[in-house]
């Protein structure tokens, strides 16, 4: 996988228009996702994530390693989402989607008790502040490493726990556990 994030971060740096379809096909889905994730409404979703997919390519030059690709990629949407929030300042938020129940031959009181408790966790994320939900999104829904994560959020991985650390606290108080 780092070979072909280099691969595709050379061949974007170069220019190559088949390297950009190529990045639309392997992020489109995982930067919209992540921004509905982050509490957006699914029209700002599609232009943050258009929006992404712009900067990314007017500032392809400024990706110093091209195995840091995923992590650059997630910043930028993240500035995106940071810098739509910030213009919004008060207003309401969405609700975020995204979490997912675990298959099974679960009978249906299981079931529902367990859509019951995600529909909780969802909402109780959703109240977050953005940093905290954050850093719950990069490293439990998109599955980023903490150092991804981190240099994803533009922060130390130190920095990037803390947040993690209090998000969960709060979490736990919300759900009641």
């Amino acid at each position: 996988m780092e070979r072909r994030q280099e691969s595709l971060a050379r061949r974007l740096k170069a220019g190559d228009r088949r390297a950009a379809v190529e990045l639309v096909d392997i992020y489109y889905e995982r930067i919209y996702l992540f921004l509905r994730r982050l509490g957006h409404s699914r029209h700002v979703s599609e232009d943050l994530t258009q929006e992404s997919f712009l900067q990314a390519w007017r500032h392809i030059g400024q990706l110093r390693d091209g195995a840091a690709l995923n992590s650059w990629f997630y910043r930028i949407a993240a500035n995106a989402s940071k810098h739509y929030w910030r213009s919004r300042r008060g207003k309401e938020t969405a609700g975020i989607e995204g979490f997912e129940t675990t298959g099974g031959s679960e009978g249906g009181d299981d079931k529902a008790a367990k859509l019951e408790d995600i529909g909780r966790l969802e909402e109780a994320v959703a109240k977050l502040p953005i940093k905290q939900r954050q850093v719950v999104v990069l490293h439990y829904l998109e599955h980023l490493t903490i150092a991804e994560a981190a240099e994803s959020a533009g922060v130390k991985e130190g920095t990037f726990k803390s947040r993690l650390n209090r998000a969960l606290k709060s979490l736990r108080t919300e759900m009641g556990s």
